[in-house]
């Protein structure tokens, strides 16, 4: 069929800009949506038009049978046109992106275990529930993920290079001791550093998977490098910092038999995730902990993906035709 261009070339010219969300590889095809936009104008048309004046007859059988509701005729149509509307859409071949899970990516689960990871305000303790929540984030990510394990306090240092062996992980985890201080500069820099020994994607040799770092901490950096340059390193080499600030407002710990409160500071780690580009999650009980866990598990085991979603148009178009159905079956039933 040949297209105006009159009509569809600006149409055409708009649904195949690279800034849209959603484009078409048959623009052309989408002059078929003028049917749709006639049988509404048509519909309109016939239902504006007066109804001519009749004689009153002995049997008015207008009174005696009953009358169909107005709104279920027009949305029995609306729907219709809607469903033809959404089968032009899909019959251009629309593309957009989805959400696909990926084959493979490195994780490295990075956390603190400063003093302050002792305090009591999540039970029984910080470091015991993280280690918990960490474990059960652990069976969350696709088998096919190499994980590594980073902890820091004064320093930071690599506990398990990457790898697909969640035991390993998780008994390094249990392993996971309390220490002074808190360096979470030094712990983003050696989650970078322990990302250059996964291995290369089979896919493409030479070629690192693409990579996130989970960075768990209930404090503020007081010792080594500052965070905000080594988040900012993160973000040049595409490596994601999801943040988890863990604990209360109200926590503390006793230092030589003084009480010391070691309240969370969300501000350091937001700035962490917003200059990494990840995102900043709190936490103040395991239960939440978990979710966030499971959260994170779900950003970084899919991708967006710009692939072809006519299967999507056409679901809508069958959703809108069985609703259309429905409509017509419910006004027909009405008669004899």
């Amino acid at each position: 069929m040949l297209i105006p261009p009159m009509i569809c070339g600006p149409l055409a010219t708009l649904v195949t800009d690279p800034g849209l969300i959603v484009q078409f590889q048959r623009p052309g095809r989408l002059w078929w949506l003028l049917v749709p936009l006639v049988v509404v104008l048509g519909y309109v048309g016939l239902s504006a038009r007066r109804t001519p004046v009749r004689r009153p007859s002995r049997i008015d059988l207008r009174r005696i049978l009953p009358r169909d509701k107005a709104w279920k005729r027009h949305l029995a149509v609306l729907c219709s046109v809607a469903s033809m509307a959404s089968l032009v859409l899909a019959f251009a071949q629309p593309q957009a992106f989805r959400e696909e899970p990926r084959d493979r990516a490195t994780v490295v689960i990075t956390m603190d275990v400063s003093r302050s990871m002792i305090a009591t305000d999540v039970q029984p303790s910080r470091l015991s529930a993280a280690k918990s929540a960490a474990k059960s984030f652990l069976t969350e990510l696709p088998e096919r993920f190499n994980v590594a394990l980073v902890k820091f306090a004064a320093s930071a240092q690599l506990v398990v290079p990457p790898t697909t062996d969640r035991g390993t992980v998780s008994t390094a985890i249990d392993n996971l001791q309390v220490l002074p201080s808190t360096a979470i500069g030094e712990g983003i820099y050696s989650s970078l550093d322990a990302l250059k020994l996964a291995p290369d994607d089979p896919s493409h040799p030479g070629t690192k998977p693409p990579a996130a770092v989970v960075l768990l901490s209930d404090g503020a950096t007081n010792v080594g490098r500052p965070s905000l340059p080594a988040a900012q390193q993160a973000r040049r080499e595409n490596v994601p910092v999801y943040t988890i600030a863990y604990g209360t407002a109200g926590g503390y710990v006793y230092e030589e038999g003084r009480r010391q409160p070691v309240p969370v500071n969300h501000h350091e780690l937001a700035a962490i995730a917003k200059a990494s580009g990840g995102e900043k999650f709190s936490a103040e009980s395991l239960g939440q902990l978990t979710d966030v866990y499971k959260s994170i598990a779900k950003a970084v085991g899919q991708e967006k993906v710009y692939a072809e979603v006519t299967d999507r148009y056409v679901g809508y178009g069958l959703l809108l035709a069985v609703l259309a159905g429905l409509g017509v079956v419910s006004l027909a039933a009405r008669w004899p």
